[in-house]
């Protein structure tokens, strides 16, 4: 968290006709569509320069070109050139691919020769996307990776574009801490220490409260403390609240599950499916890094951040399959099945959040179900509203920054399925339509207030690296969310 250590050092300068470019440690960037170099205005190369990489441009079938000569080292990259075609998404991979590129050929710089400001954001981005690490917990870390160190755009108007950078970077500081969070095995980020890691955002002006376990059944939060029961860690609320608007505004909520390791409970998972289990707070992980941009950004917005932080443990103290629960909104609940336990966590911060900050709108993220893998992969996160607006506000912020989103029904016919005599309600469905029987589940716990559920399920981790997504924690949700506030 807050890791700007990190990061790579942007320079922006004009066009100079005594810059070499045969320097052998740093990588020379230039983009070319159907045969020819894209050199944009005031950005020009020595003509037999130009002619010897035009020959090798004319013979290339790859995307992608390296070049090694005396002349230089040229990654030559074969961009679209028609704007529809730049999509965030697709410059952030082409800047994904230049710091992967550019680490493969030995270079520790990069010069790149573009002059469009919307452009070199996005690149920049990825650049800086791709270059995440996590610093895991080998004691013989690696050393023969040569790290990039300067990245230099030759474009004109460098100060126009250097004031990007900024925004850049908190973006990527809010990416970086959701998939650092991600990343953290389950004996080291428990609910306490992830209430501490938030508490760090108190450096940058937000506000952070924490709820115990005492608070907490005060609170009614019976639904929450109930997952949590078995472990011997004790659950946590986190609210993290930036004030950048008028006072009297309401604030925009996003709310997220925090379930440190999930087990099962009493409804034990298989060994194989626990694996992966350390990451079933990736919502929480997306708000806390969402906060994070939001308060570096120092937005002119009320944002607030809502998770809730328990362990899914099967002990004697455990919930069982069959008990009634009661949740803040006063409804019951028949837990049927111990493993269905995000939805406890996020009926009882829903009703809270919008009773206590009677916010603007919520939007909840949660790993929430299996089903929703399997109807969208990796690919989309589910979506599910009780509001026309809302949905249509993340769809476009999802299809502006890449971390896209398709809308899933939540008929009255899906809704009936968790009805049961004992109780209001039944924590699961069945024995189809798993996903959108949780939405339905969570919907009851809104009142009135605008509304959406995000099922992030199959896109908080990614088991195969993409150009600007290493292997592992994505921070899906960041991006797209905080372009969200800033559009709303």
């Amino acid at each position: 968290m807050l890791v700007n250590n990190r990061f790579i050092k942007f320079k922006f300068e004009k066009p100079n006709e005594n810059l070499k470019l045969n320097h052998q440690n740093i990588t020379n960037v230039l983009f070319y569509s159907e045969k020819n170099l894209l050199l944009s205005k005031g950005l020009s190369i020595e003509k037999n320069l130009e002619k010897f990489l035009k020959k090798i441009i004319e013979n290339n079938l790859a995307s992608i070109c390296i070049v090694r000569s005396e002349k230089g080292i040229f990654l030559l990259i074969n961009r679209k050139d028609h704007k529809s075609d730049l999509t965030n998404k697709y410059l952030e991979d082409l800047g994904g691919s230049i710091f992967n590129q550019t680490k493969s050929i030995g270079c520790s710089e990069v010069r790149i020769f573009e002059h469009d400001q919307y452009l070199n954001k996005q690149i920049a981005l990825g650049i800086l996307l791709s270059s995440y690490k996590f610093n895991n917990y080998k004691k013989n870390k690696s050393k023969d990776i040569i790290d990039i160190k300067n990245v230099t755009f030759i474009c004109d108007e460098p100060k126009k574009h250097s004031q990007n950078i900024q925004e850049i970077k908190n973006i990527a500081n809010g990416v970086f801490t959701a998939r650092d969070l991600v990343w953290q095995p389950a004996n080291i980020l428990f609910p306490s220490s992830f209430a501490n890691e938030c508490k760090k955002l108190k450096k940058i002006g937000v506000k952070v409260t924490t709820y115990n376990e005492k608070q907490l059944e005060k609170l009614g939060m019976d639904a929450l403390l109930a997952v949590g029961r078995g472990s011997r860690k004790d659950s946590q609320v986190v609210v993290m609240e930036w004030s950048g608007g008028k006072k009297e505004t309401p604030p925009m909520a996003f709310i997220g599950k925090g379930v440190c390791f999930d087990s099962g409970g009493l409804s034990l998972k298989p060994p194989k499916s626990m694996e992966d289990m350390k990451w079933d707070m990736g919502g929480a992980a997306t708000v806390t890094g969402l906060i994070e941009t939001a308060a570096l950004s120092k937005i002119k917005k009320n944002v607030i951040g809502v998770i809730g932080l328990v362990e899914n443990m099967p002990d004697g103290d455990a919930q069982r399959p069959g008990d009634v629960v009661k949740s803040v909104s006063g409804q019951t609940i028949e837990v049927l099945n111990t493993d269905a336990e995000g939805r406890l966590v996020l009926a009882d911060i829903l009703s809270w959040t919008e009773k206590k900050f009677k916010p603007k709108f919520m939007i909840d993220l949660a790993t929430l179900t299996g089903a929703m893998i399997v109807a969208l992969g990796d690919i989309r996160a589910g979506l599910f509203s009780n509001n026309k607006d809302v949905s249509k506000a993340i769809f476009n912020a999802g299809e502006i920054t890449g971390e896209k989103v398709w809308e899933m029904p939540m008929d009255d016919d899906y809704d009936q399925l968790i009805k049961t005599e004992i109780a209001d309600m039944k924590n699961i469905g069945g024995p189809g339509a798993g996903s959108i029987t949780a939405a339905c589940f969570l919907k009851r716990h809104v009142e009135k207030t605008p509304w959406a559920h995000l099922d992030i399920a199959g896109v908080t981790w990614k088991n195969k690296s993409s150009p600007s997504v290493p292997y592992g924690g994505v921070g899906w949700g960041v991006k797209m969310l905080y372009q969200l506030i800033k559009q709303h």
